[in-house]
């Protein structure tokens, strides 16, 4: 069975360092999402997401190719974020994705059972909100009231509860070094990808 190694964690996490160096060295194909909001200054299409337009969204929506989507009324407008058909294509083999705790729900329903693996970075909200304002300074244009309104809907997004319903039990403690945190969850991956091999 194929895996997708799904990342999920609150803004500024680390989720994003952490899922680059899982597909890169753990060789895993990537599940790039769409959204429809601006590409920030540092990120590429086709890597980071696959920046389109609201048409686009609603052509594919439309053809049966969107998997789940999410959409947030931002400071700056409506964006949303969707897994279409086409990023999981089973024949890459395992595949790492990152996501939300609603979008892995989604994916897991669409995959089925035992599919999806949520690996969940934990990081406390002191040092996470320093990061997050240390990133949006380095934008060209810096969204400080969007870093706001994303830090406090987290606390809901991503509360207790909601991990509990969706079946995330296990969790990856990121405070520390990113080294740490990565190896915890290359050891994770690497044990679940040698089972299926067995």
């Amino acid at each position: 069975m194929n895996h997708i190694f799904y990342i999920i964690g609150k803004s500024a996490s680390g989720k994003d360092t952490l899922y680059s160096r899982i597909v890169s060295e753990l060789e895993l194909s990537p599940v790039v999402l769409y959204t429809t909001r601006p590409a920030r200054s540092n990120e590429q299409e086709g890597v980071e997401y696959h920046f389109v337009d609201d048409e686009c969204f609603r052509e594919m929506a439309g053809s049966g190719n969107v998997i789940e989507s999410r959409t947030y009324s931002t400071c700056h407008g409506e964006w949303t974020y969707f897994t279409a058909a086409d990023s999981i294509a089973t024949d890459k083999g395992d595949l790492a994705g990152i996501g939300t705790v609603e979008s892995f729900v989604r994916l897991k329903e669409y995959c089925g059972e035992g599919a999806v693996v949520p690996i969940y970075v934990e990081v406390s909200d002191d040092v996470r909100f320093l990061r997050a304002v240390e990133r949006e300074k380095r934008q060209a244009q810096p969204k400080y009231a969007e870093l706001c309104r994303r830090f406090l809907a987290d606390n809901e997004d991503f509360s207790d509860e909601k991990l509990k319903e969706a079946g995330i039990d296990k969790r990856f403690d990121n405070n520390g070094t990113a080294d740490e945190c990565f190896s915890e969850i290359k050891k994770y991956i690497s044990e679940i990808r040698k089972d299926c091999t067995k």
